[in-house]
């Protein structure tokens, strides 16, 4: 039980650690990713902040 609730802790904390949005490591990290997995906000960010910034 406790290997359990520490694998959910540590996966939690790797989840928490993602780039800010419209920061320059989020869009280097975004154009990497298959344009066919992104989101409709997650293009919107994008462009808003990647390329017309």
């Amino acid at each position: 039980m406790q290997k359990i609730l520490f694998l959910g802790l540590l996966l939690t904390q790797l989840v928490a650690c993602s780039a800010e949005v419209g920061s320059e490591a989020w869009c280097k990290d975004l154009k990497q990713k298959p344009k066919g997995e992104w989101s409709a906000n997650e293009a919107k960010d994008y462009a808003k902040h990647c390329l017309f910034n």
